[in-house]
């Protein structure tokens, strides 16, 4: 047994009552965070009924400094102002530097250029040493759906349900499942068929020209995953909560399915296929009516580089390259993420909802890598819920 009063045992472990404070969370949540290997715990050597806990574990949680030479509780960090609900997320997958796109710190765009989803997604993951993929065996029975998204929806659903058990589980266990989820979810959109890669499914189910396929990998790929949203705090609240890669991401892509964004990007699916049926000026015209959606973005004020990406490997035909030229002249804005996948989707003649099928099918992938990040290594989500209404017992 280990000596109990070491200058190291005593900063190193610490136990339940001040773990509980440093962290701000409640009993059942530091167990919790145990049980998934988030805190190292060990018995008590001057009491074995009792734990202890790794003080380094808890400060990276907490988000606190640590030093290990020093036997003195961390200092909080400095208070900040913060608007109103405002919530700070800890993220190692995704950031926004200079106009520019980054995964776990490649370039988006070029990734784009040869990666498929299972690349990004094992990157998203931090799954590089070991593909999960290789593990995954097709699954029979099909998911109810008349839809791509209604089938998409049932299947990360069934996966969230068989997954909700709550025991510990290895991180590579956990990548494992994010691989099952993603590839059951293409599945349940593309239907059964050869095992190809997954953008070859959704094309093969398209009846998409292979020589086009890249473009439907291209978008995939692009679309995994983006700047702080409220898909993201979704996914990532539902995982800290408990549940499981598939019950998070499903609570993200239901955030998603309702958000501006989808908004947008249907607004923009509908005025691009109006486009053909449109006289010239046609943007300019929408624009003046209000009704031109697809141009600017908060996220990249200089022009959003997934679009650039994916619109310059699309070989567009004339009508919708002048599409795009005009509402860029029109709005004095550049094309947006949104609008880009409106175009490949007219492009490639897919269904009309395809647009949107393609951002949720590849931001589920980013969505599950949210999902083990905050499981494995992310910062406990604190938000108050500030009572406004009417005082209890009034009439």
């Amino acid at each position: 047994m280990e000596p109990a009063d070491t200058t190291m045992d005593a900063v190193r472990w610490i136990g339940r009552g001040e773990a509980l404070a440093r962290l701000g969370v409640k009993t059942q949540t530091l167990y919790a965070y145990v049980s998934r290997g988030r805190i190292a715990a060990r018995p008590d050597p001057s009491d074995p009924r009792r734990s202890l806990y790794a003080v380094q574990d808890i400060a990276r949680l907490s988000g606190q400094p640590f030093d290990e030479t020093l036997n003195a509780a961390p200092q909080a960090r400095a208070p900040r102002s913060a608007s109103r609900g405002e919530a700070e997320v800890c993220s190692s997958l995704t950031v926004i530097a200079d106009g520019r796109l980054f995964y776990r710190g490649l370039d988006a765009a070029q990734l784009a250029e040869t990666a498929t989803l299972e690349d990004v997604a094992r990157r998203l993951w931090d799954a590089r040493a070991v593909n999960p993929f290789a593990a995954v065996r097709p699954r029979v029975g099909a998911v109810p759906g008349g839809s791509i998204r209604a089938r998409l929806f049932a299947a990360v659903a069934r996966r969230a349900e068989e997954d909700a058990d709550p025991k510990a589980r290895t991180v590579e266990a956990l990548r494992l499942e994010c691989a099952r989820v993603l590839d059951e979810a293409v599945d349940a959109a593309a239907g059964s068929g050869p095992r190809l890669f997954l953008h070859q499914r959704l094309a093969r189910s398209w009846k998409t020209p292979e020589r086009d396929a890249h473009l439907i990998r291209r978008a995939l790929v692009l679309a995994a995953d983006n700047a702080m949203n409220p898909a993201v705090l979704a996914t990532r609240a539902a995982a800290d909560g408990g549940a499981a890669p598939a019950g998070a991401a499903f609570a993200g892509l239901m955030t998603l399915a309702g958000s501006e964004m989808m908004a947008e990007l249907n607004r923009a699916s509908d005025w691009v296929v109006a486009v053909r049926r449109q006289a010239t000026d046609a943007a300019r015209r929408a624009h003046a009516a209000g009704g031109l959606a697809g141009f600017g973005s908060a996220d990249f004020p200089a022009g959003d580089p997934r679009a650039s990406a994916l619109l310059g490997a699309a070989d567009l035909p004339a009508d919708l390259a002048r599409a795009v030229q005009e509402g860029e002249a029109a709005t004095g804005r550049p094309a947006s993420f949104s609008l880009a996948l409106a175009v490949i989707a007219r492009r490639l003649e897919l269904p009309r909802d395809a647009a949107g099928d393609l951002l949720l099918l590849g931001r589920l992938a980013g969505l599950l890598g949210h999902a083990l990040d905050q499981a494995t290594n992310g910062s406990p989500i604190r938000a108050r819920l500030r009572y406004v209404g009417p005082e209890p017992g009034a009439h």
